[in-house]
């Protein structure tokens, strides 16, 4: 703990600060007085000098998502006051002291961690009540009465009321959370949604590390580590202290799944199974016949966002990047009517992705956006710029050098139309005016230039182009540049519905031509879905065996045609009319 000449020139009207016990590059934590209560509190600062819009919404979100929220778990701000130009929040000191801290001075056997994860799944009970997501579950983020061991859970920055969130891709650095205990869907890499039981996993990641004292992932590399989350899973806890039961340990690898369904689907049915631990260890039947969440079951309605009848489809787009990674280019159409799940399956590849280091960037076509030509290119390279310089500043320098390698003293032509481009490379000299086709050809060939400094064996690059029948005569020339001038390492992915287009569309035609130029090509057409996996998403949904909700899937068949989205959105519909009844008390 620091002394209070480190907390100098720091006032806050009405408390007497009297030491520093957190000082962090966003946040300061002082032990203070309350000077008209004289009662002893924590005081948390935001500790900029100038903070953002985004960072002052996240330090309010820790009062406004808490205040009046009842839970005897969550410790709660008691005040929000003005300071500089952000705020401190003012707490309670309740003589608690972070997980983190207390676990570094003492060693905690099994039972202890347990009886912490019975409270913590109370806790996360009472916040599902709320249907509040905390999405930062973290032993830094989790306070222990070093007497009582009472457990509160604290840092409701990141917290939200919403029911399901999706993340857009970003650099690791960028993305919200702490990256080692990120959840596979929070890297905006898994094709599925963040809802509440996100923080199980977060949960998971902690019990991993309090039971064997080091993290379940670990590497210097942020992208190695967010693909560890993605696809490995790490060694079971009781293999890496054979004191810790078998039983434990299985609960923690079930809250470590990779998708969410595989997870515990309740903090109820959590509590159970860690009671049922509790109980065996008690009774010295640490060798009894156990399954993880055999009685754990959804506490409200919702949908799975497995993919059902498309393994086919998805392979075929994962064996296409296994060949792009290893240095060939490609395209992949992939066609069918709308909401029959195109862009799903395309995201299917974000994985692969990961593991290889690659980019994967999308863009859209408008259909009231069709006289702006580019409009889906320049969107796909914006966020490309984003995830840029999210990177360290080693990393930024290296693509500046490249950048400006490939695009020479003409980089001014893209910053036009890229603004963002400007941050990474710096301002650049004007270029001659040029008009009509020269101006274009010039576009067309920095453009192509500027592609392949990402398309690299180091980094493969995924460029996913949606919407494509409203595709512009601009946009379709690049296109066939791309393909036929790509030096490798580049798949470019096109979605477009069949249903309106015909074989003379300037899409189809262009595609013709570059297929007789030796691009290599591939089309697959999504079909409506089988009445078998309506059947299996019924019953998914519905928590039932397919016998049961044979008759209503049928009806559900027959109403959605097969169609995905449709069905997904008669679900919702019939849940919403109170024609579907999701019982809580079974």
């Amino acid at each position: 703990m620091e002394n209070t000449a480190s907390i100098s020139g720091i006032e806050l009207a009405g408390f007497t600060l009297r030491s520093c016990l957190y000082r962090g590059s966003k946040t300061l934590v002082c032990q203070g007085q309350d000077n008209t209560s004289k009662n002893s509190v924590i005081i948390k600062f935001l500790n900029q000098e100038f903070p953002t819009f985004k960072e002052l919404a996240r330090f309010r979100n820790q009062f406004t998502i808490t205040q009046n929220l009842g839970c005897s778990g969550v410790l709660s701000p008691t005040a929000i006051q003005p300071w500089r130009n952000s705020y401190a929040l003012i707490f309670d000191d309740i003589g608690a002291i972070t997980l983190k801290d207390y676990a570094a001075a003492q060693v905690l056997s099994w039972q202890d961690v347990l009886a912490i994860a019975i409270q913590m799944a109370d806790i996360l009970h009472d916040l599902g009540h709320h249907r509040i997501i905390h999405k930062d579950i973290k032993p830094t983020n989790i306070l222990i009465q070093p007497d009582s061991k009472k457990i509160y859970l604290i840092d409701f920055s990141l917290a939200s009321r919403l029911p399901k969130e999706s993340n857009e891709i970003q650099g690791p650095d960028s993305l919200e959370g702490t990256l080692s205990y990120l959840s596979p869907e929070q890297t905006g890499r898994m094709n599925r949604g963040i809802d509440y039981r996100t923080d199980f996993y977060g949960l998971g990641v902690t019990l991993y590390e309090l039971l064997t004292g080091t993290l379940p992932f670990q590497s210097s590399k942020p992208i190695e580590l967010l693909h560890c989350h993605l696809a490995k899973m790490p060694e079971a806890p009781h293999r890496i202290n054979s004191s810790i039961p078998e039983y434990l340990s299985s609960i923690v690898l079930k809250l470590l799944a990779k998708t969410a369904e595989d997870r515990y689907q309740s903090a109820a049915g959590l509590k159970y199974d860690l009671q049922r631990c509790l109980e065996a260890s008690v009774q010295g039947h640490d060798s009894q016949r156990f399954i993880p969440g055999e009685c754990d079951h959804h506490d409200r309605f919702i949908l799975p966002e497995k993919l059902y009848g498309r393994q086919n489809e998805v392979q075929r787009l994962l064996d296409a990047f296994e060949r792009v990674a290893e240095g060939a280019s490609e395209c992949i159409l992939v066609a069918g009517y709308s909401g029959i799940g195109k862009t799903v399956v395309v995201n299917e590849v974000h994985k692969p992705i990961v593991q290889r280091q690659g980019y994967f960037i999308k863009g859209k076509f408008d259909q009231f956006n069709r006289n702006i030509p580019f409009s889906a290119f320049l969107q796909a390279f914006r966020s490309l710029i984003g995830q840029l310089l999210g990177e360290s500043d080693s990393g930024l320098k290296d693509w500046r050098e490249r950048i400006l390698d490939a695009l020479g003293e003409n980089s001014q032509v893209l910053i036009e139309v890229i603004p963002e481009l400007e941050q990474v490379i710096g301002e650049q000299p004007s270029v001659p005016d040029l008009s009509g086709i020269a101006a274009q050809n010039r576009f067309n060939r920095l453009f192509s230039q500027f592609i392949q400094v990402f398309a690299t064996q180091n980094h493969p690059l995924v460029i996913f182009l949606d919407d494509l029948q409203w595709v512009d005569s601009a946009s379709l020339s690049l296109i066939q540049l791309l393909l036929d001038e790509s030096t490798g390492h580049l798949l470019m992915i096109g979605a477009y519905r069949d249903n309106e287009v015909s074989e003379t569309h300037p899409l189809l035609v262009a595609i013709d031509e570059s297929s007789r130029q030796g691009a290599f090509i591939q089309t697959l057409l999504l079909e409506a879905l089988e009445q078998i996996h309506i059947s299996t998403l019924v019953a998914d949904t519905l928590q039932c065996p397919k016998p049961i909700a044979a008759p209503f899937a049928d009806i559900v068949f027959q109403k959605a045609q097969g169609n995905p989205f449709f069905t997904t959105q008669f679900l919702l519909g019939m849940h919403a009319d109170g024609c579907i009844h999701f019982d809580t008390a079974s």
